[in-house]
């Protein structure tokens, strides 16, 4: 567990080595690492160069971050997060949210690349995040376990609003502008700790549950940003569509993943640059 002096100490770096000063936060998920390209006046730090940092480990994360403007937005990328599956502990997996706050973080952006459960959805749909099923945290995995530092947020912070109704309009809107609403999608995001992908009984009770869409991040660092104050936007890129039916020979894949995320990358790219403009 780490202290408010390690978190400050990371920030404090950060602010020494580059004059820009971030209102919005964005995590890519696997192989949406492109998002920080959109940068302009960009500085780069190495997740290794950054005191305190963890360092990702995943195919289609840098392991990076991106300090820049984007629309004219005072913007920082993280290329590349952190997942339990790594050997990570949950404190270390959403340190990087606690220093986006110190630096002067409002607004949060996660993506990820997830399974679709809904039927309806389909390969290469973007799922609006309107809540979540915090599968780890049924477990006892939770960010905010042990001592509660009161300069991060309350000890029982509420949950029931994580993502933000006035940035899900915005996006709504921008999805419109954009010509991307023919594959907007709204829905509930259910985290598993993986790295193997669901079974087809995991998949079926999933979807008893009400989850749209399932993938293996992105709900710790929620729970984090919104215990800071943080707005929070959340995104899904549907990547495959899970496996329900015992006869199927289909077989999920993490090359499927980053295959389908390249294929969309261009107009998730084009859609979050014109929503950070609006923010």
């Amino acid at each position: 567990i780490y202290r408010y002096e390690d978190y400050r100490e990371t920030a404090d770096w950060l602010l020494n080595h580059t004059e820009h000063r971030p209102k919005v936060a964005i995590i890519c998920g696997s192989g949406l690492g492109g998002l920080a390209d959109l940068l302009e006046d960009k500085i780069v730090f190495p997740y290794n160069d950054i005191p305190g940092f963890p360092t990702s480990t995943v195919p289609g994360h840098a392991g990076q971050l991106v300090f820049g403007k984007l629309q004219g937005r005072q913007c920082v990328c993280m290329q590349g997060r952190f997942h339990f599956y790594e050997g990570y502990n949950i404190y270390t997996v959403t340190y990087p949210v606690r220093v986006f706050f110190l630096l002067g973080v409002e607004t949060l952006i996660v993506t990820n690349a997830a399974g679709g459960l809904n039927p309806s959805f389909n390969v290469g749909d973007m799922m609006l995040i309107r809540d979540h099923i915090n599968m780890p945290g049924f477990a006892g995995q939770n960010p905010l376990c042990g001592h509660n530092d009161d300069r991060f947020g309350v000890r029982f912070p509420c949950m029931s609003d994580a993502y933000d109704r006035e940035l899900s309009a915005l996006a709504k809107e921008t999805a419109e502008e954009q010509g991307c609403s023919t594959f907007l999608q709204q829905g509930v995001y259910c985290m598993l700790a993986g790295p193997t992908f669901e079974t087809i009984a995991e998949c079926r009770v999933l979807q008893l549950l009400g989850a749209d869409a399932v993938g293996m991040s992105t709900v710790p660092e929620v729970v984090v940003a919104r215990h800071c104050g943080l707005r929070v936007l959340g995104l899904s890129l549907i990547t495959n569509k899970v496996v329900t039916d015992y006869a199927s020979e289909e077989r999920a894949n993490h090359e499927e993943v980053l295959e389908t995320t390249r294929l969309r990358t261009q107009d998730l790219q084009r859609f979050i640059s014109h929503l950070v403009a609006k923010i």
